[in-house]
């Protein structure tokens, strides 16, 4: 068997192509139904066409990243946030076997993967250089929703989802997306600076604290890419990130890519605008948004790294680090 990991990024997308195709027989599907891929990040996602017209999304996950237990709490969330009304989120489809969640082998693979298949969503993914305002605003106050909601949801006693803490984020020692430390085009002047932006971001999450009414089940990844603009409803897709972190996270991952864009202060505002429709919003909570925002700028560089081999990290590559310090000089001189 080939060592799928050690093959070029090109060579192992035939691979996963076919597992995709491959899973279709899992399900309940017009003879004739195809796969054809739609991006590959944490994982490969893909396009599900049937004959007569209809639509799917399947989703192929990453080995090793999430267990099978893990997926199964994220899906069971975003499904009782549907069924409640919450927001709309894709609606999971069960194989013929009556399980959502399909493990499906390959003879090039070492292990099965995990397949999720979806019903179609309609919507379009908005675009940074659209008026967002509006959109901004209805996100805020769906994200106030879903807070709502997860402090209140009875989650299943096997629930189990990765913690997004400081430590987890940007720390040394096995942080999630791997060390910032490793971005691209990274050098020791840089990285002095870097250093003293996380530290500073650090010792202002220490003092904000991870108390219940700040800490909690988020989605953690609301960035344009997962979100679908359906007239004057937002939908939220790919719950894949969601787990333990900062209410307020949720804040910042909708400029994700895009942190350094003058319209983010504007985005921002309407943003809490809608959040405070729902929920009191403390100045507390709004004022260290910038650390949010701060912090995922910097995980991104290191998600960059870590999967430079994708087409969309190889284009960002070492301009989006080098991109970066003048962000973090702007966040050391007002927050220091």
């Amino acid at each position: 068997m080939t060592d799928f990991d050690s093959l070029a990024h090109d060579d192992q997308l035939p691979i996963l192509l076919d597992l995709a195709n491959k899973a279709l027989s899992h399900y309940d599907l017009p003879a004739g139904t195809m796969a054809n891929m739609l991006n590959l990040s944490e994982n490969a996602t893909y396009k599900v066409n049937a004959p007569d017209g209809r639509r799917w999304a399947l989703r192929v996950h990453r080995d090793g990243y999430h267990s099978r237990q893990a997926i199964a709490s994220e899906l069971a969330w975003a499904v009782d946030l549907r069924q409640t009304g919450v927001v709309t989120t894709p609606n999971p489809v069960k194989g013929k076997n009556g399980e959502i969640i399909q493990q499906v082998s390959h003879p090039r693979l070492p292990r099965p993967r995990n397949v999720v298949l979806f019903d179609w969503e309609t919507g379009a993914e908005p675009g940074i250089g659209e008026d967002l305002s509006e959109p901004f605003e209805v996100l805020g106050e769906i994200t106030a929703r879903m807070h709502i909601q997860a402090r209140q949801w009875q989650r299943p006693s096997w629930f189990t989802r990765l913690t997004w803490d400081f430590d987890t984020a940007l720390g040394d020692d096995n942080p999630h997306w791997g060390r910032w430390r490793d971005g691209v085009g990274m050098d020791a002047e840089k990285e002095r600076l870097f250093q003293r932006t996380a530290n500073l971001i650090g010792r202002r999450l220490k003092a904000y604290g991870k108390g219940a009414e700040r800490f909690g089940l988020i989605h953690c990844d609301l960035r344009l890419a997962n979100l679908l603009i359906d007239g004057k409803s937002v939908k939220a897709i790919d719950f894949d990130d969601c787990g333990f972190g900062w209410y307020m996270y949720d804040a910042a991952t909708p400029v994700s890519f895009y942190e350094h864009e003058p319209q983010v202060p504007g985005l921002i505002e309407s943003w809490v605008k809608g959040y405070r429709k729902q929920l009191v919003l403390p100045r507390e909570d709004e004022v260290e948004i910038p650390t949010f925002i701060m912090l995922r700028r910097i995980l991104l560089v290191a998600w960059i790294a870590s999967h430079i081999e994708a087409e969309f990290p190889k284009s960002l590559g070492a301009g989006y680090t080098h991109g970066t310090l003048p962000l973090c000089e702007d966040y050391l001189r007002k927050y220091s």
